[in-house]
């Protein structure tokens, strides 16, 4: 199925004459660069690094951005890009790698550094204007290379240096091409917005004029010409992008939206009711409750390896959604929570990154036969403009900012056999833990809380009784993009109370432990 919303960005980015593209060279860093330059009101996508420079002419962007990389650019095998985009007149931005491939494909040398710079570094502004307009003579910049530009042609100026890399920044004399050895998307770099502020503004004009009320009128103008008296299903999750994506179809074409949720047993506490209770009173849908807790336990029943959990719930999930969908009359359209990072990762745009990361369906991996067109109104957008949207549609605050739940639910934070007794102790431990933070005025401060049933027991002693129980795990994590994440530094005064709590009220556990492990290494889900 393909979708009857997609946008060619050859022929027009959404709602907006202004755009950026993004050359994607491998970075980890490239969906960050994208995010920080819709904060500054300028549209902008993720694409292949070697798009051809006729393609990206038909495209016609203000302007370009080279992404970092892991490569070397002298290695054989190195990605590289078309030379001829430096050629077309649009102004050019390389960072990290992305500087050191338009320095080489201009006349300059790149080699490996005698001193490596992973980490702050003390940058020297040495020509203040342009790039650096409005910034102090030195600024802290966060470095992450191992090889670096030792020479340049003489048709470069050098706009700044370090201690370590005396060429840090970079401007072709004759040509609109910029480079950054160092990474101004990332927080840890001082004025790194402002940098990238002045490049869309003073080095490519743009006015910065892309707004997120704006994709709305647009989304639901859109939606209403493609769907035109037809009926749209969509499936419901409690999540907030098949919530925010219900709400803009609501408004897009009213009671002809039906929405289907599969209660599968795996859900958080009172979840399935503040879903039914939104989509029945705010929201006033054709809502169909799938009851089908008895046979996501049975597909379940004795599974303890993570990804058989994920193919038998996926399996049971289509199931019901399908033989559901089948009985809802006139329905031509099904409507997706797709976010432009699952576009990304999934290779699913033509122009956008060549690797494929994950294969993705937001509903749970639906046949392709599926006799239904598909709306993906979310897919141009980031998690937090996802959000954003969310609040302008008026969905209320505790479905707009709940804390991102995995597509297994339950079942994956239920380490071992999934049975509804377990599940209903993860679950009374979840809501304790999720009630404290919020009590404590933490939830929107941490990115993620959760609790996790672990399948191992351990000796405690209440009263004069000696107990053999389970041990429950909690899991709290800051993160700005969910692609690294630190542990929340929670009071202890709070773990204390969700601690005692768990051990007095949730019946079956006397051992609550506190789970310090950082992303990377570890992932922020436990399976």
């Amino acid at each position: 199925m393909t979708s009857v919303l997609d946008t060619d960005v050859a022929t027009t980015a959404p709602l907006t004459s202004e755009k950026v593209l993004v050359l994607d060279f491998g970075s980890q860093y490239a969906q960050l660069i994208a995010r920080r330059v819709r904060e500054a009101h300028v549209y902008c996508e993720i694409v292949r690094h070697d798009l051809s420079a006729d393609r990206i002419r038909q495209i016609a962007p203000q302007g370009l951005i080279l992404s970092g990389g892991p490569a070397s650019v002298y290695e054989q095998g190195a990605p590289h890009c078309d030379p001829a985009i430096f050629k077309l007149g649009i102004p050019v931005l390389g960072i990290c790698y992305g500087m050191q491939l338009a320095c080489e494909a201009l006349g300059g040398k790149v080699q490996n550094a005698p001193a490596r710079e992973f980490g702050r570094a003390r940058c020297e502004i040495v020509e203040p204007d342009g790039l650096f307009a409005g910034l102090p003579h030195e600024i802290d910049v966060w470095m992450s290379h191992g090889d670096q530009v030792t020479r340049v042609s003489a048709e470069f100026e050098p706009l700044a240096r370090t201690a370590t890399c005396p060429i840090t920044a970079v401007r072709h004399r004759a040509l609109p091409v910029y480079g950054l050895q160092f990474h101004p998307e990332v927080t840890h770099t001082a004025y790194g917005a402002q940098v990238l502020a002045n490049f869309l503004t003073s080095v490519c004009k743009l006015s910065g004029s892309w707004r997120l009320e704006d994709f709305a009128t647009a989304t639901i103008d859109r939606i209403r010409q493609c769907v035109a008296n037809g009926r749209v299903i969509c499936g419901l999750s409690g999540g907030v992008d098949s919530s925010v994506v219900a709400a803009l179809l609501y408004q897009a074409i009213g009671e002809r939206l039906s929405c289907i949720l599969v209660d599968n047993g795996l859900l958080r506490k009172n979840e399935e009711a503040a879903v039914i209770r939104e989509f029945t009173t705010h929201f006033k849908t054709d809502l169909h409750v799938v009851k089908a807790e008895d046979k996501f336990l049975a597909a379940l029943a004795g599974v303890v390896e993570p990804q058989e959990k994920r193919r038998r719930i996926g399996h049971a999930f289509i199931e019901c959604f399908t033989d559901e969908a089948t009985h809802i009359s006139g329905a031509r359209f099904l409507a997706q929570g797709t976010l432009y990072p699952d576009v990304i990762e999934s290779g699913a745009s033509a122009d956008g990154p060549a690797a494929t990361i994950k294969l993705h369906h937001n509903v749970g991996g639906l046949p392709e036969n599926l006799e239904f067109e598909l709306i993906e109104p979310l897919r141009d957008l980031f998690k937090d403009e996802v959000r954003r949207l969310g609040e302008q549609l008026g969905l209320p605050p505790e479905i707009v900012w709940r804390h991102p739940f995995p597509g297994p639910g339950l079942a994956v934070r239920c380490l071992g056999e999934v049975t509804r007794e377990r599940l209903d102790r993860l679950r009374d431990a979840d809501a304790i833990l999720i009630d404290e933070i919020r009590q404590a005025g933490l939830y929107r401060e941490v990115s993620q809380a959760f609790a996790v049933l672990l399948p191992v027991q351990s000796v405690g002693v209440m009263g004069d009784a000696r107990t053999y129980e389970d041990a429950i795990a909690i899991r709290s994590v800051n993160t700005d993009d969910f692609m690294t994440a630190d542990w929340s530094h929670l009071p202890y005064d709070l773990l204390a109370r969700v601690s005692t709590r768990v051990i007095n009220e949730v019946r079956g556990v006397n051992r609550v432990v506190y789970d310090i492990s950082s992303k990377p290494p570890a992932t922020i889900e436990w399976e």
